[in-house]
């Protein structure tokens, strides 16, 4: 029996799911799958990861989310009201499904935030086209509204959604919910509105339930030993092998063909590698980004270069030219303008890093300070014509000067081209030590001690692995896991969440700039 799991969160659910996307996808390989939903909560942040591996594994790719409804608005913030939240699962069809999905995502943050993201069935009713619509957990406002024993309202609530998706909404029904089961088939089939059986996995084997609820009580900042705590105890949110859902699932042997239908419906193929630069305002009476820039160059040659040589000119027509056929004379406009302006201002600028140091051009732009030909510094190094990718150019702002910056670049090319990039905390070793001993509840001097038995090292004290590597190569380390059983225990907890995304804030510095505004691509 063939078997899709569309219902499943990685470790971008944060603190809530322990699955790395690399091994979700080898997982599902290995139980001979050959396509997967993943649906973190509120935020799509690992698609991209997802998309790339699956397809390098011959898995198909299924983009979606689980998303928090808000009960009444989104903007309503009533604390009586608002707590509660149902969820409802999303996947994406189609191109129109992905680019309604991102909407949904960004309004849920920008407008509707209160404790979760949220959206509403106002944004429902504006933004379904291209999605395929499950109903949701246990947590879902149809299964809500059973537990309830609101039948007519479960009913009520199934038939409006079914009136916003038609053929592409149906009622989801999952192992961990036997009392509610019989309920909602019997609701799928007064209603006719197909059935489909999914997992709610948050981790891959059964073997790694007790690291989840690690998990989930760093989550809650409560103790692993309590009682009353947030829990999956009851039941297993592993990656379930397609057989032992199928007998799972043998009475409703529809719910197990329905996941392999959805799984066909969606064909959305995310483009990757295509570059959206926005294009530079040229000044009037100017037709051209190449002329321009040829302009440009011409003017900071000569304070750059007061006596230019045939060296000098025979090396800006090679780089020139390999600009032009690459098509990047925009981008040298772009970061030109906004470097000059920061200097012209009085807000200091690095004097450029890394391959951007080998172009003469990025030199007389005043882009960057080293003057590239008494170094023999390699232009290929920084824009090959062989092997086209993105010129990245390394530039350090004043710290403090910094927001000054991003604001002309914004108020330039549109509030809505320009934002700022997330990022992911993630336990390193040490912090992975100490954040599994808090809700073991070890004592912290005994946590810190472990810890500190990990050497520190910026780098590979960061990556997936070093704790692994300590035990090889540690002896104090090794000793410890091998002799003190709270030891070893605090440790292979801390070995399975080293790596697991805690959370996310904005980047430092990352901007990323876009010729249509960013939700066209990406949810903010």
């Amino acid at each position: 029996m063939k078997f899709v799991h569309l219902h499943t969160h990685s470790h971008y659910s944060l603190l809530d799911g322990l699955s790395k996307v690399d091994a979700l996808v080898r997982r599902t390989k290995e139980l001979g799958m050959d396509a997967l939903a993943v649906t973190d909560h509120g935020n799509i942040y690992g698609a991209v990861e997802f998309y790339k591996l699956a397809k390098k594994e011959g898995i198909k790719p299924i983009i979606g989310a689980e998303l928090y409804v808000a009960k009444s608005s989104r903007f309503s913030r009533d604390p009586r009201l608002d707590a509660v939240r149902y969820h409802l699962t999303l996947l994406v069809k189609n191109e129109q499904g992905y680019k309604n999905l991102i909407q949904l995502l960004t309004k849920s943050h920008l407008e509707g935030f209160y404790y979760k993201p949220r959206i509403d069935r106002e944004l429902l009713e504006l933004h379904h086209e291209g999605l395929i619509c499950l109903s949701g957990c246990f947590s879902g406002e149809v299964a809500r509204m059973i537990r309830d024993g609101k039948i007519p309202e479960a009913e009520a609530t199934a038939s409006y959604y079914k009136n916003i998706f038609g053929e592409d909404y149906y009622i989801e029904i999952q192992q961990h919910s036997p009392d509610l089961r019989p309920h909602l088939i019997e609701l799928a089939k007064k209603l006719g509105i197909p059935l489909v059986a999914t997992q709610d996995s948050h981790y891959l084997t059964p073997e790694d339930k007790p690291i989840h609820e690690v998990l989930l009580a760093i989550q809650t900042g409560n103790k692993f030993e309590s009682e009353d705590r947030f829990s999956f105890r009851g039941f297993d949110a592993s990656l379930v092998p397609p057989e032992a859902m199928a007998k799972l699932f043998e009475d409703v042997p529809e719910a197990i063909e329905n996941t392999v239908k959805i799984a066909e419906k969606c064909s959305f193929e995310m483009e990757l590698g295509k570059i959206h630069l926005p294009e530079f305002p040229l000044p009037e009476g100017e037709t051209s980004s190449n002329t321009y820039l040829r302009k440009l160059v011409e003017k900071g040659l000569t304070k750059r270069y007061p006596g230019t040589n045939g060296e000098v000119r025979k090396r800006l027509e090679y780089e020139l030219g390999v600009i032009e056929r690459t098509g990047f004379a925009d981008y040298f406009l772009i970061v030109q303008d906004f470097v000059n302006w920061s200097k012209e201002h009085g807000i200091a600028v690095g004097p450029g890093r890394g391959s951007a140091a080998g172009s003469i051009v990025s030199y007389v732009l005043n882009i960057t300070d080293v003057d590239p030909l008494p170094y023999d510094l390699l232009f290929e190094r920084f824009l090959n014509p062989e092997r086209i990718s993105m010129p990245d150019i390394d530039i350090d702002f004043a710290d403090h000067r910094r927001d000054e910056v991003l604001g002309y670049i914004k108020d330039k090319y549109g509030e809505d081209h320009v934002v700022q990039i997330i990022t992911f905390g993630t336990m390193a070793a040490r912090a992975s030590i100490r954040d599994a001993g808090r809700a073991l509840g070890y004592d912290y001097d005994f946590c810190d001690q472990v810890a500190k038995l990990i050497p520190f090292n910026p780098t590979q004290g960061m990556k997936e692995g070093w704790l692994a590597e300590c035990l090889e190569n540690v002896d104090d380390f090794k000793n410890l896991y091998n002799n003190n059983a709270e030891a070893k225990r605090l440790i292979d907890a801390a070995m399975k969440l080293e790596g697991v995304a805690r959370h996310a804030s904005v980047h430092a510095c990352g901007v990323v700039m876009s010729k249509e505004p960013i939700t066209e691509y990406m949810p903010l």
